[in-house]
């Protein structure tokens, strides 16, 4: 693979955040980009995110992971129960945000992005997945439950049998800070709580992290201009 893998955490609709990133990380055709999930729901932004990310693709190699609160506008909007748990989980957020009351009004690119998230992506080195994993089985017999609901808070599983270093967000670091397992790398550092959206060079170890006003971090700390 050439140019670098990227991997960024739970965006939760800070499309500032997502732009702030998107442009200190200079991106290339040569670059991938993997995208952990939950792109919608909470912040105050779904639309402006979900169109960066339609628009990302044209920039870099994008591959979309499909978070839980992806997967629970998307079971919403098909008619499985479960309307007024999702506007609970930042769904009321994301319907502001469209102007409108049910999801079937998003406008169908946004849907079809969605649509078209992978539950996960491998590399030689690296495995991404939204949620969590079980150790001992490949991704693909991986279920849905470990792969976007189940928090590292509820099982923090052991190395995966592969070797390979697991990418992981959905369980926010209130911290602000990448959880570093060595064999686990948690990237969801809880920008809807006042803290950061994190970008990470996975071969590199670099780290890029803007908050909601878009202003970026430095390793010491924020930087205090936008």
């Amino acid at each position: 693979m050439s140019g670098r893998l990227i991997a960024l955490g739970d965006i939760h609709g800070y499309s500032v955040a997502l732009g702030a990133l998107v442009e200190a990380m200079q991106l290339g055709p040569e670059d991938t980009v993997v995208t952990l999930g939950d792109y919608v729901d909470r912040g105050p932004d779904s639309p402006g995110t979900l169109e960066m990310l339609v628009g990302l693709r044209n920039q870099c190699h994008l591959v979309p992971i499909l978070g839980n609160h992806d997967e629970m506008l998307l079971q919403v909007r098909g008619g499985s129960p479960g309307f007024s748990d999702w506007l609970g989980y930042g769904g009321r957020e994301t319907l502001d945000a469209y102007g409108c009351t049910h999801p079937n009004q998003i406008p169908n690119r946004h849907i079809e992005f969605l649509e078209n998230c992978v539950w996960y992506y491998e590399t030689a080195r690296h495995f991404f997945v939204h949620a969590n994993y079980l150790r001992h089985l490949p991704l693909e017999e991986q279920t849905e439950y470990e792969l976007r609901w189940e928090s590292l808070h509820h099982r923090r599983p052991g190395p995966h049998y592969s070797g390979k270093i697991a990418i992981v967000g959905h369980t926010a670091q209130k911290s602000g800070e990448v959880l570093d397992l060595g064999y686990l790398k948690c990237i969801d550092t809880c920008c809807y709580g006042g803290q950061w959206l994190t970008a990470m060079d996975v071969d590199s170890g670099r780290i890029w992290q803007a908050d909601a006003q878009g202003r970026l971090r430095d390793r010491q700390g924020p930087d205090p201009t936008p």
